[in-house]
């Protein structure tokens, strides 16, 4: 009888430790998902009530103006899609070559050399970190585009003119696309010319099937023609290569899982090697040779790891 209790206890300890991780997943994820559905430019445009005024607070949110001097950089931060300011980089940058210091002070001791490979080695993980998120937020923008191109081609055939099918996407659809079209919808109506408008969306997101937008708009407004017919074959064209860069991923899948299995075996091996017999290693650790075969070992894993990383990634 006692047993039949515990395991009513333990059925009822398990119960609630489910519903328990729900409602935590519904209160933390499921809710900012949802928040995150409505854009950012629609949260802007409750907040402000002129439209000018979105789009002037948008653009301040979206640019790096500060880093005008260093175009590569700011092109990264832009395409990027993180509000940053001067303020949030110094930051983002003190506080991992604070980090790197500490490091290598443990490592190479507190010297001139630690203090001097801590902001290059901070300074490049901050722009690898920010390469990240501009990958991201490109395929992101990649991956909501054809349905972008749907509804502007459903409000084109409804009647509407562009900017008004521009701005049905900007009302219906979340970040990063909702925002962009946004941008390229007030652009237009402010009086910026209708292609310039889109080829300022090419260099703000920086995706590359974005040109074949551009050069469909540019055409038709020079020449004419139907534009829902040309938007249409455009979706479709943009999904038939996403579908063909899945394909070709899942081609080579096993080729990078072994590219990667193959850089990590020695790290393994040696760690493996080392916790079984630590005097393995260390007993030869002095020896004159030793400099020179890891450097060579190291040249060829480098060269390796680059060689598999050429077979396995392509563009296409």
């Amino acid at each position: 009888m006692f047993a039949n209790e515990l395991w009513f206890f333990y059925a009822l300890v398990f119960g609630t430790a489910v519903l328990g991780v729900q409602g935590l997943y519904w209160l933390l994820i499921k809710a900012r998902k949802e928040k995150q559905a409505i854009n950012r430019r629609l949260v802007l445009g409750t907040q402000l009530a002129n439209p000018s005024d979105v789009l002037e607070a948008f653009r301040k949110e979206r640019s790096a103006s500060f880093l005008s001097s260093l175009s590569v950089v700011n092109d990264l931060v832009v395409q990027s899609g993180l509000r940053l300011s001067a303020i949030k980089i110094f930051i983002g940058i003190a506080i991992p070559c604070l980090l790197f210091y500490v490091l290598f002070t443990f490592t190479i001791g507190s010297n001139l050399l630690s203090i001097g490979l801590s902001f290059p080695v901070a300074a490049v993980v901050f722009y690898f970190y920010l390469r990240l998120a501009r990958k991201r937020r490109i395929a992101a923008f990649a991956n909501q585009f054809p349905d972008a191109l749907d509804v502007i081609v459903r409000g084109l055939r409804a009647g509407h003119p562009f900017r008004v099918a521009l701005a049905l996407v900007a009302r219906e659809m979340p970040d990063p696309v909702g925002s962009e079209f946004g941008i390229l919808a007030d652009e237009i109506m402010f009086g910026l010319d209708q292609s310039t408008a889109v080829q300022n969306l090419g260099e703000r997101v920086g995706q590359d099937d974005l040109s074949f937008f551009s050069i469909a708009i540019s055409i038709q407004s020079q020449t004419g023609g139907n534009l829902a017919e040309i938007l249409a074959r455009l979706s479709h064209l943009i999904r038939s290569r996403s579908k063909l860069r899945l394909k070709i991923r899942a081609l080579s899948s096993e080729g990078r899982l072994s590219g990667v299995a193959l850089s990590l075996a020695p790290f393994v091996l040696f760690g493996i090697i080392t916790l079984i017999s630590p005097d393995y290693f260390m007993a030869v650790r002095n020896h004159p040779i030793i400099p020179l075969a890891a450097s060579v070992a190291g040249l060829l894993l480098l060269v390796g790891n680059v060689m598999m990383y050429r077979m396995v990634n392509f563009k296409f």
